[in-house]
């Protein structure tokens, strides 16, 4: 009779021992699941940062595109008429001669002043508002940054040949085939960089939606 009741005792302290640490365990995972660590506080943190960046960019090119550089265009804008080279997708040899003949020396000039000054800081701001915006996206996959940041440089190399172009044309009243050739390249490599760009951005944009709506699901 005494090793029974033993043995009911030793039974019933192994139960309690064994619902403590359960219990233990359990507040142990509610814990972690309630508290994030600082891992996730951090990358929390980072997320809100490239945001506030992102936005504050978008922001700076929406007011860089209507107060500066729309402004300091009208000096070669025209009506009923392409006001850009780099705006096309290609442009031919044709293009060019047109887009030359229809304005005069001072235009052309403010034209190239455009390209040398404004739209090299255009380049920048735009670029800079993409690559935010990715780094919110895809903050551990900074390699997607290289395609915006190859678009800007296609860009101020197209400049550059149209500015060569234009040289040579008030100069000496020729276009070289060559230069549009490499200019018009330029151009397409550019458009390709953008679109990749606005790929990855929708993507993103994309993906984020879904973890958004999944995490709201959680709750």
């Amino acid at each position: 009779m005494a090793d029974l009741v033993v043995e009911i005792d030793w039974l019933n302290q192994t139960v309690r021992h064994m619902t403590r640490s359960n219990d233990r365990g359990y507040m142990d995972r509610q814990t972690q699941e309630v508290e994030p660590g600082p891992t996730q506080m951090a990358k929390g943190s980072g997320n809100r940062r490239f945001l506030y960046l992102a936005t504050g960019a978008t922001i700076a090119f929406v007011l860089y595109s209507v107060l500066i550089l729309e402004p300091v265009s009208k000096c070669f804008t025209l009506e009923d008429s392409s006001n850009s080279l780099g705006l096309r997708f290609t442009y031919t040899l044709e293009m060019v001669r047109d887009f030359f003949e229809l304005r005069s020396q001072d235009q052309l000039d403010c034209y190239v002043e455009f390209l040398q000054i404004w739209d090299v800081m255009y380049a920048v701001v735009y670029a800079s508002m993409y690559c935010f915006w990715i780094m919110y996206f895809y903050h551990n996959r900074p390699i997607f940054l290289v395609v915006p940041v190859l678009a800007m440089v296609a860009d101020w190399a197209e400049n550059f040949v149209e500015v060569m172009m234009i040289n040579r044309y008030l100069d000496s009243n020729t276009i070289s085939d060559t230069l549009v050739s490499v200019g018009s390249g330029l151009n397409v490599i550019k458009w390709v960089f953008f679109s990749l760009t606005y790929l990855i951005i929708a993507v993103g944009i994309r993906t984020k939606i879904k973890s958004v709506i999944r995490q709201s699901k959680k709750e």
